[in-house]
């Protein structure tokens, strides 16, 4: 399949943008970590937000997923479902309230190894 030098610079300079786009939002992602906001979990909900909006234009543009078949959709959807439920589970133990302390080894023992 022949492109023509005009083909190719449209690509070119759809790519530059998108790429501009991504620093600019790095900036911004960088920039939102010397901000305190109200709260620590809302620092963390708007640099996933802007952490989601970038990968989203890396896989859609340059791994050209916006133009893939319906299969790859329903692939990506399971796999956002999954991930959201690790995280919803991450989320349960974290308030669990079961404590883990540092194990110090068996009482008697030098340097609190395991006896012989």
């Amino acid at each position: 399949m022949e492109q023509s030098h005009d083909d190719l610079q449209k690509h070119v300079k759809k790519y530059v943008k998108i790429g501009i786009i991504l620093g600019v939002f790095t900036i911004i992602t960088v920039g939102l970590s010397y901000i305190e906001l109200p709260t620590h979990g809302l620092n963390i909900i708007v640099g996933m937000i802007v952490a989601t909006f970038k990968a989203a234009l890396v896989a859609l543009i340059f791994m050209h997923l916006n133009h893939e078949a319906s299969m790859i959709y329903k692939i990506l959807l399971f796999t956002t479902v999954f991930v959201m439920g690790l995280f919803v589970l991450f989320y349960l133990a974290h308030g669990d309230g079961l404590v883990f302390t540092q194990f110090d080894g068996y009482p008697g023992t030098p340097y609190g190894g395991a006896p012989h």
